[in-house]
């Protein structure tokens, strides 16, 4: 174990290295909101699967646009056309519906005047073709979804478009919730004295839940050992992974560290160059995974989402989804101390610039309230300048 302060991507590299694929099952589609594409889907059919009108209208040749035309037949989407369409010649068409031989063409409904029950003309000044045409848009055996996509609402709908009612994905992880500490209460109670809201184990549900992770809270967990080992080794036995909130490091009150080392994990490190957030542990043991967070909430979420959610990512199979994006900060930002990669939450504004938000500390969790990413000073930078581009981490 390595008892100094590392790097965060150090810490990044080590949680990486045990972070072992989950393995795959079929579920079924409707089900598939949130799981992790674990196969390729292709498709079975070209798209659309035969030349379609893009608009309500009539279907002609292009080349017949400055004279009547005969109305042959009515075409509803989802009707095979019965006629083909010969010199003067149109059939009335809906969106959607097929096209039929011998017509190039769709004019809009609404460039057109009918001159009888049987016959119309063209109105407009010039047409596009307003057909989509045969495997435009997919063809038979292309690629449509890539494996390692987390499944999201637009990609069920190809899922289905492409008849997969089944898709492969990796297993979703379960993962467990324990937050030490005898001076929390549940949110339903109101705190007297030294107490306070226990914030932290419902954070760290909607970070779960977000990533597509199950989780299961064990409630606020009493300062003793033998409690907290109990507990710990049912979370340990019941799930993926285990995420413990307050008592990362070694204090009076804090056993977890000893408690994790006497159920045989390894400690891999206890401290992690960011502020806030610098006491953060990850141990892991023969099919065991344990990270202990800060106590601090705004600590505690910032060190999920750089360790835990690439973690999660790697243990689907999801393709890295953090990736920081480049922009200008409104104001230049300034610090004192630059021995750690120091981090503050920003909005982003109409303009898509950062803004930094009022920011007390690792406790304010008000402060996140407004927050759509956050930036960093990196280690040895104390000037953060307005005019040179930051990375903001999207949360």
């Amino acid at each position: 174990m390595n008892n100094g302060m590392i790097s965060l991507e150090k810490a990044l590299e080590l949680v990486l290295g045990r972070a072992e694929n989950t393995g795959t099952e079929q579920v079924d589609l409707a089900d598939s909101l949130g799981c992790v594409l674990a196969k390729d889907v292709v498709a079975d059919v070209n798209m659309p699967p035969f030349h379609k009108s893009a608009v309500d209208g009539f279907a002609c040749r292009k080349e017949d646009l400055d004279g009547p035309l005969e109305v042959t037949e009515n075409i509803p989407a989802g009707s095979v056309p019965q006629k083909n369409i010969e010199p003067q010649q149109c059939a009335r068409i809906m969106t959607g519906a097929m096209v039929p031989e011998g017509a190039d063409t769709v004019i809009m409904l609404e460039h057109t005047e009918a001159l009888d029950k049987s016959r119309i003309r063209f109105t407009g000044s010039s047409s596009k073709s307003n057909i989509c045409y045969l495997g435009e848009d997919v063809n038979t055996g292309q690629k449509m979804l890539s494996a390692g996509i987390l499944l999201k609402p637009q990609h069920l709908g190809i899922l289905a478009a492409a008849g997969c009612t089944r898709p492969v994905v990796y297993r979703s992880l379960t993962a467990g919730i324990i937050v030490t500490g005898d001076e929390l209460v549940e949110p339903g109670e109101k705190p007297e004295g030294s107490k306070i809201r226990n914030s932290n184990a419902y954070q760290l549900i909607g970070q779960l839940k977000r990533n597509g992770v199950e989780a299961n809270y064990y409630g606020i967990i009493a300062d003793s050992i033998n409690k907290i080992k109990d507990v710990i080794e049912k979370s340990l036995e019941q799930n993926d992974l285990t995420i413990i909130t307050g008592g990362a490091s070694k204090g009076d009150f804090d056993y977890v560290p000893g408690i994790l080392e006497e159920l045989g994990l390894e400690h891999y490190f206890e401290k992690v160059a960011i502020q806030p957030g610098k006491p953060v542990s990850f141990a892991a043991g023969e099919g065991n995974i344990c990270f202990g967070l800060s106590g601090n909430p705004v600590s505690s979420f910032f060190q999920f989402e750089l360790l835990v959610v690439p973690f999660i990512q790697k243990m689907q199979g999801m393709e890295q989804t953090m990736k920081p994006f480049a922009t200008y900060l409104t104001q230049d930002m300034q610090r004192k101390k630059t021995e750690r990669m120091q981090f503050f939450p920003v909005r982003i504004n109409e303009r898509g610039f950062a803004d930094p938000l009022e920011f007390h500390g690792s406790a304010h969790i008000v402060a996140l309230a407004e927050a759509d990413g956050m930036v960093a000073f990196p280690v040895g930078t104390d000037t953060l300048d307005k005019n040179n581009p930051v990375y903001v981490r999207s949360i």
